[in-house]
């Protein structure tokens, strides 16, 4: 593969200097499909006219007001004069007797650049968290900053509904795809009605389950948007909730017996101590070996390891970490351990051996602290209550320790009278397994950006490298012109672990949509003591709080060059 050099810039026009430096082949892409008009931008006249000025169908506008620049704040960069807009669609009283909406809030930039950008939210969503484009506490994109008009929703149902909402036929089908269909059309009038102009440019994006909306809106809302930014989607979500629960079985056969942990959610509850089975000191001893087999494949020993796939076909968790010959002591791992472990990277089966959900790639971010609370807490929290409350027809309750997988997997793809479309049908893109789909985005122009931490431990990096490995199959991405897929060595869910975290893929899709110039690789940096966005506490002492690396577009790897400091990615390229 040729080699990318690296080349600073600015990130969004210059707005966030702390966040992430862009970097992209300088050379226009060749390819058979269309480049996209570039944006224009226009102005805002008058911001508190608007809650009487707009009138549009099925939409209550209960507010809206100016906010000053300044007033709010993307790590140290302010954000600029604009006007909130906050309103509600298609108000009801629920079959379950609750009040329902799917309650929004607009932030239009009074200096606008011509785009429209849709904020997809995580988890179960249920509040309108404010519209600032920024996806969680890694990646920094800052769209209101960069100029767009941006929306966030509650996805059709708030506060103590959340997640019980899921006995709500409709509210199930607002959550999983439908809310997203319906504020579409009513932000693009919103923003006709504010500037004179609709959007010259729309782009939606979101990780975890804002991943996830993306995706859903690419197969459901392909004449819609432009691009797409993808991160750690949690597309097939109710099998990888299912997953979680199966690999919770399999950790408490190891785990202390009896021993127990405070639940999070509940002050006066407690948990099985499911982190005995595989503990942080453990997990660190894991990571280390990983990396002493196969830091160095990139060329660099500097404790992160980029050749993912290289990886997994050298590391052996039960020859290549030592085995307790006596009683476990943090320096060595049980056969026990060894075998559930290996089972739970493997990926998710019923008891016939159909598999359930992806494997998981073993990598240095295994010792994060996100990784333990998805494996150990989550598990038997959020994920049983949206199996039982949301993916389950009928719904009904699991004990997550004690669930038959086989009879629950299931009650994902049943219906009935009530619940007319399966909990994986309405949460799923669809033809995921073949998306074929989405060739009608590529013939138009349509981009998709996906990123992916390769230390996910609820959604799989392997389950997202797979879905772009069928694309190509399909002959739908023909030299990666119209999707790309950026592994984030180290990193957790969404942000955190041992990795540098902090970028921004937004600037380098907007340029792929609008200017044909494909990203092939884009500068993150770690979250060091003295980071505007926060610190990432977990770094290791080693590495310099500015650590830089580039991501590179897969198949190709940030490999070191020989020379020059490790701390800085212009001594990296992608090959």
């Amino acid at each position: 593969m040729n080699q990318f050099e690296l080349k600073r810039g600015a990130l969004g026009l210059g707005l966030i200097s702390t966040a992430v430096a862009l970097v992209a082949c300088s050379t226009l892409q060749h390819s058979s499909v269309p480049i996209l008009k570039a944006a224009n931008g226009a102005s805002l006249a008058n911001c508190a006219a608007l809650v009487d000025q707009l009138k549009l169908a099925h939409t209550k506008i209960e507010s809206s007001s100016l906010v000053d620049s300044g007033v709010l704040k993307l790590g140290n960069n302010k954000v600029p004069e604009h006007c909130l807009v906050k309103g509600r669609m298609h108000e009801r009283k629920g079959s379950d007797g609750r009040d329902y909406a799917i309650g929004f809030e607009m932030r239009l930039p009074v200096t606008w650049n011509g785009r429209f950008f849709y904020q997809g939210n995580g988890g179960l969503d249920g509040n309108v968290v404010p519209a600032l484009g920024a996806l969680g506490g890694g990646p920094v994109t800052g769209a209101l900053i960069q100029g767009f008009a941006v929306i966030s929703s509650d996805a059709g149902h708030s506060g103590p509904q959340t997640p019980f909402f899921g006995s709500e036929p409709q509210a199930r089908l607002d959550y999983g795809y439908q809310a997203v269909e319906k504020l579409t059309p009513m932000a693009k009038q919103l923003i006709q009605g504010a500037y004179g102009k609709g959007p010259d440019r729309s782009y939606i994006g979101g990780c975890s389950n804002g991943g996830r909306h993306a995706m859903v809106a690419a197969a459901r809302l392909g004449d819609q948007y432009d691009g797409y930014l993808v991160g750690a989607p949690g597309y097939r979500l109710p099998y990888a909730a299912l997953a979680q629960i199966w690999s919770a079985q399999k950790w408490a056969t190891i785990s202390t017996p009896d021993a127990t942990v405070k639940n999070p959610m509940n002050p006066n509850g407690t948990l099985p101590d499911l982190a005995s089975a595989f503990t942080a000191q453990e997990r660190a001893i894991v990571a280390g070996a990983i990396a002493n087999k196969c830091d160095a494949l990139d060329g660099a020993t500097d404790g992160m390891v980029q050749a993912t796939q290289a990886c997994q076909a050298i590391f052996d968790i039960k020859k290549d970490v030592a085995t307790c010959t006596g009683t476990r002591n943090g320096t060595c791992l049980t056969e026990s351990q060894k075998n559930v472990i290996a089972d739970v990277f493997d990926g998710a089966k019923t008891s016939s051996g159909q598999r359930i959900y992806a494997n998981f790639p073993y990598d240095t971010g295994v010792a994060g602290a996100n990784w333990g609370t998805w494996k150990f807490i989550d598990s038997l929290i959020r994920d049983p209550l949206a199996i039982s409350s949301i993916f389950s027809v009928p719904p009904k309750p699991l004990n997550p320790l004690q669930e038959n997988i086989t009879e629950r997997l299931a009650m994902f793809s049943a219906t009935n009278d009530t619940y007319r479309e399966s909990g994986w049908s309405l949460m799923t893109p669809p033809q995921e397994s073949k998306p074929s789909n989405m060739g009608a985005l590529r013939a138009r122009g349509a981009k998709m950006v996906l990123y992916h931490g390769v230390s996910d431990a609820i959604f799989s990096a392997d389950d997202t490298r797979q879905w772009i490995e069928r694309l190509n199959q399909e002959k739908v991405n023909p030299g990666s012109d119209f999707a790309r897929y950026f592994p984030v060595p180290g990193m957790n869910h969404c942000s955190a672990g041992l990795a540098t975290d902090q970028f921004d893929l937004l600037t380098p899709l907007v340029q792929w949509v609008e200017q044909g110039v494909a990203p092939q690789a884009v500068v993150a940096n770690a979250r060091g003591v003295g980071n505007p966005g926060g610190a990432n506490s977990e770094l290791p002492g080693s590495w310099s709080p500015t650590r830089t690396r580039p991501l590179c577009a897969y198949p190709s790897v940030a490999t070191y060059k020989g020379s020059g400091s490790v701390e800085d990615a212009e001594n990296f390229s992608c090959k």
